[in-house]
């Protein structure tokens, strides 16, 4: 690996999600470099253990998802401390995202867990994958132990 200057976070909650969390801010501190989150609320309105308590199913489940992915997000990004302009949180296909958002910020390195996501999203294939398979920089996929 070379010396890096950006590193992006693709952050997705899981349980596992500190420890890929932990190796990018290692990274980011190794090479002195800046580090920036992301986090990809699914198009897909389904509600997800992932962001916290059980989401009500009246109203528009969409907007509780994003605003409980918001409050995630500014967690994981303070304990990082990474600032507030270099936090996202998208709407959309995860890997796209992602990628869109490490290309707009001149990102030289996305840090991202090597399994995310169940059922559904399994079937569509790994946002890991993705990433690696569209991003313009390079992709370190953080190998995930299997409880």
């Amino acid at each position: 690996m070379g010396h890096y200057k950006h590193i992006l976070l693709a952050a997705d909650f899981t349980e596992h999600g500190e420890h890929v969390a932990e190796k990018a801010k290692a990274l980011a501190t190794e090479n002195q470099a800046q580090l920036s989150i992301v986090h990809v609320v699914d198009n897909l309105p389904i509600t997800d253990a992932t962001y916290g308590p059980i989401i009500p199913f009246d109203g528009d489940l969409t907007e509780q998802i994003i605003e409980a992915g918001k409050k995630r997000l500014l967690k994981m990004a303070k304990a990082l401390d990474i600032a507030e302009e270099k936090q996202w949180l998208e709407v959309g296909s995860p890997k796209l995202e992602i990628v869109r958002v490490a290309d707009e910020n001149d990102v030289d390195l996305i840090v991202v867990g090597s399994h995310g996501r169940h059922g559904l999203a399994l079937l569509l294939g790994s946002t890991a994958n993705g990433v690696l398979h569209h991003a313009h920089c390079d992709v370190l996929a953080v190998r995930l132990k299997n409880d």
